[in-house]
Parts: structure tokens; C-alpha cells; sequence
């Protein structure tokens, strides 16, 4: 089971995976005329059954690959800039699961930056981590457990420091079985996001009843509904924000406490 998706929007939609985002430095990605922003997308949910009464194994299949359809398709200019995106997925049905980076440990008792060099755990984990400090900008999908956070979302994400996060963007992308599209698991995320350092933009999305709004492919139903406008719009904020966040860290580096 490989461990992350990774995937150059800018000239596909599914590719296969990598073990570590591109090693170019951001002064190379914004070259004549377009910016590529590396994003990490993580997966909250972990839920991997089917219902009692039926239905997808996970419902967040089909907001996720929305998402990814969204971002491949993204070319939006800021300035004399084209902005799109290098995008690797993280998974914690991947994540967590046989030979991936974290295997056995959802409930996190070592994380990466507590164990020490050479250890075999923090070698296995170093390619994620590696991905995570590149990337310009986050987008975190999932549900709402319990009105908060899927555990092994949060787990996922606290396995590596804040160090790693610090001085990006961030998103937030929920969505629910019933009406209220997991507002309150976005309320929960927004302190969190914030201690890592990977500042949230304002704009938030919510997908109400997504089994309704979209198919199995993750097109959506109704191509009208009012609903679909969020994600375009917060995918303006986030690299407006992201981009910004790049440039200071090109001119000055980043800010020394």
C-alpha cells in the first residue's frame, strides 16, 4: 500500500505515487509567468465499512476526488503569475495501514519528533515529513465525528512538528451525510491549523448531503447547485495566501524569533 498520492496538477489528475514532493526551490517553481504551489491534501476520514443501511465505504471518496478534479483544473492568475499545483495526498487509510509511513501508530505514541536519529520509525516517516515541510499550502478534507475532527486526521498531522507547517496557507473542506456539511469539525480545525502554523484562510467549504451533491466519480449531480461555488472561491483565497507566504520567504526568508 503506497503511502501518498502524488500528483502535477498541472498536467494531470491521478498519477501515480511519489515518496516525496519535487525538490525544487520555490524560486524555481515561479518561472515565466506561473507559480506551482506544492499542496499536501490530507484525508481526515478513516472509515473504510459500509453501513447498515448502505452506502459508500467512505462518503469522503467522492469530495476528495471533486477536490482533486477542482485543482487540476486550476489556473488562476495573481499578478503576472499563473497559479497551479503540484499536489501530494495523504492518506489515513494509506497512512496508518501496512508499509506505510506511520503503520500501527493512528494512536500516535512516537511521533517523528520524538524519536531519535536512526531510529527505523523515523527513517519510514522522513519521506512524509519531507512532503509536508515543502509544501506552500494544506487543504484538509473530512468529515465530522462527534461534532469535532476525525482522530486519525489529527493524529496523521500531529505525527510531525509544528516546524514542518509553520509559515503556510491552509484550507478547510467538510462535508456530512445530513445538512450541516461538518461546519462544527471546521470550527475545531481552525485553533489547530493555527498552533501548527499553517494559517487558515477564511473561506471555508462545506458540503451538505455529498452523496446527493456528487456521483461516484466525484463529479457532481447537479453542475448548478449553489453549493459548488464555495471551493472555487476558497481555492482563490488559499493561494492568494500561499503565494504571498512563498514570495516573503524568497525576498526575506522566513521571520527569526
Amino acid at each position: 500500500i503506497s503511502c501518498a498520492r502524488h500528483m502535477s496538477l498541472a498536467f494531470c489528475c491521478q498519477a501515480p505515487v511519489a515518496e516525496k514532493a519535487s525538490e525544487l526551490m520555490p524560486e524555481e517553481m515561479a518561472v515565466a509567468g506561473g507559480r506551482v504551489l506544492k499542496t499536501v491534501v490530507f484525508m481526515g476520514s478513516a472509515r473504510n465499512v459500509q453501513p447498515p443501511w448502505g452506502g459508500d465505504l467512505r462518503l469522503g471518496d467522492r469530495v476528495l476526488k471533486h477536490v482533486m478534479s477542482t485543482l487540476k483544473d486550476r489556473k488562476e492568475k495573481i499578478g503576472d503569475e499563473t497559479i497551479t499545483h503540484d499536489v501530494t495526498v495523504f492518506d489515513p487509510l494509506e497512512v496508518f495501514g501496512q508499509g506505510g509511513p506511520l503503520e500501527g501508530d493512528a494512536h500516535c505514541e512516537a511521533p517523528h519528533f520524538f524519536l531519535k536519529d536512526g531510529d527505523e520509525r523515523k527513517t519510514r516517516m522522513e519521506a512524509m515529513r519531507a512532503a509536508i515541510k515543502a509544501a506552500d499550502a494544506y487543504i484538509i478534507v473530512t468529515a465530522e465525528y462527534n461534532h469535532s475532527a476525525p482522530p486519525a486526521l489529527l493524529s496523521m498531522m500531529d505525527h510531525f512538528g509544528g516546524s514542518n507547517y509553520a509559515h503556510k496557507a491552509s484550507a478547510i473542506v467538510t462535508y456530512s451525510m445530513g445538512p450541516w456539511g461538518g461546519a462544527r469539525a471546521s470550527m475545531q480545525l481552525q485553533p489547530f491549523l493555527h498552533e501548527l502554523g499553517c494559517l487558515p484562510v477564511s473561506k471555508m467549504v462545506g458540503f451538505p448531503s455529498a452523496g446527493d451533491m456528487f456521483d461516484e466519480a466525484g463529479l457532481p449531480k447537479d453542475p448548478s447547485h449553489r453549493m459548488l461555488k464555495q471551493l472555487p472561491a476558497m481555492l482563490t483565497d488559499l493561494e492568494w495566501v500561499a503565494t504571498a507566504f512563498a514570495k516573503m520567504k524568497e525576498t526575506v526568508g522566513p521571520p527569526k524569533f
